[in-house]
């Protein structure tokens, strides 16, 4: 069986090509894409301004956002799995079986990790079909549709991003997430969910809006005024409880340590690798806060989709696609998500 898959060759050179689907192993499945979300790490890998993407090995199918149906299913694999079944996967994939495996620790600590849509080995869903092992693979409701599952990477890292590593979050905290995108929006929903007082800090107008329909009670544009100063006046100068940076901005990442609370629990979620951000890296003794990185997730699909079929009926997750592509116009659909990160929330790929 021949499929349209595209294949990322190297900077601005995105190939839709057709090709023989693989012939699955027995801890395989194969999934038809139902839904594909272009996330920012795409355009950057695309743009060339990412080592993320590893078209230096090879080129390879981009997409780690996504939702589709499972339409054959190997010997082993048929023990959780059956033709039919909804399904997303998940992006960063551990082996399960290296010493720094073994030993529990993060997915990004695997001596042999893959990332789902960013090597050759590992191709993701920028085309009609693709191979998975059914260890990444979470089944998803019947009643979502493919859209919602694309969603589900995205929203465990806002998720996780709060809880993981220790975190948690109740009623009686303050929580400041740094950063309306897509990832600042699913900590905004997981924030407002445990009834914390929810601030979203972002420059741009489009995304406090949003962040106001799903879950924010107040919103704070960074560039106007003492930022530090409305924090504080916003939290009765007590601070964040629970500050999450989703913005990778400079400028966000050393405001952290002014704006978190004592004893604050701080969550690094945005991409700033590759250079030095300067903060006031004292603070966090004196004010004992407790930092926590989020790498990838943890053990985290299968809750993120319980979490957000909990709050399924609250928050209109259809409504933050706010771009819709068929597959076959893809060159279109990264010239939106490209020339338009303002406004496009978040492009979706549709395969008929």
């Amino acid at each position: 069986m021949k499929a349209k898959v595209a294949f990322l060759h190297g900077p601005k050179d995105l190939r839709v090509e057709e090709v023989e689907v693989p012939k699955i192993k027995p801890d395989q499945v194969l999934v038809k894409t139902g839904a594909t979300g272009i996330c920012g790490s795409d355009v950057e890998c695309y743009e060339g301004e990412s080592a993320e993407g590893r078209y230096d090995l090879g080129p390879y199918t981009p997409g780690h956002e996504w939702g589709g149906e499972i339409v054959e299913v190997g010997a082993d694999a048929a023990r959780n799995f059956k033709v039919g079944n909804k399904v997303t996967g998940d992006c960063v994939m551990a082996c399960g079986v290296c010493p720094t495996c073994k030993d529990g620790r993060m997915p990004s600590a695997c001596e042999n990790m893959r990332e789902i849509g960013f090597r050759p080995d590992s191709p993701g869903a920028f085309g009609e079909y693709m191979v998975v092992e059914e260890q990444y693979v979470h089944k998803i409701p019947d009643h979502w549709t493919y859209a919602d599952g694309a969603w589900v990477e995205t929203f465990s890292i806002g998720y996780f991003g709060i809880w993981g590593n220790g975190g948690h979050i109740d009623a009686s905290d303050i929580a400041i997430i740094l950063g309306g995108g897509p990832v600042g929006l699913s900590a905004t929903m997981v924030a407002a969910t445990s009834g914390a007082k929810t601030i979203v800090v972002d420059p741009l107008n489009i995304r406090r809006d949003t962040a106001m329909k799903y879950g924010a009670d107040v919103v704070v544009d960074p560039s106007e005024g003492n930022f530090l100063e409305k924090i504080m006046d916003l939290t009765n100068g007590h601070g964040g409880d629970v500050c999450v940076e989703c913005s990778g901005n400079d400028t966000a990442i050393a405001s952290l340590f002014d704006i978190a609370a004592h004893s604050g629990r701080v969550g690094l979620i945005g991409h700033s690798i590759g250079r030095k951000v300067p903060v006031e890296i004292g603070k966090t003794i004196w004010h004992t806060m407790n930092i926590r990185g989020s790498g990838g997730t943890k053990d985290f699909g299968q809750r993120t989709i319980r979490f957000m079929d909990r709050i399924y009926d609250k928050f209109d997750f259809a409504a933050l696609n706010t771009h819709h592509f068929n597959f076959k116009d893809l060159h279109e659909a990264m010239d939106v998500a490209i020339h338009k990160k303002n406004e496009a929330l978040k492009v979706m790929l549709n395969f008929d």
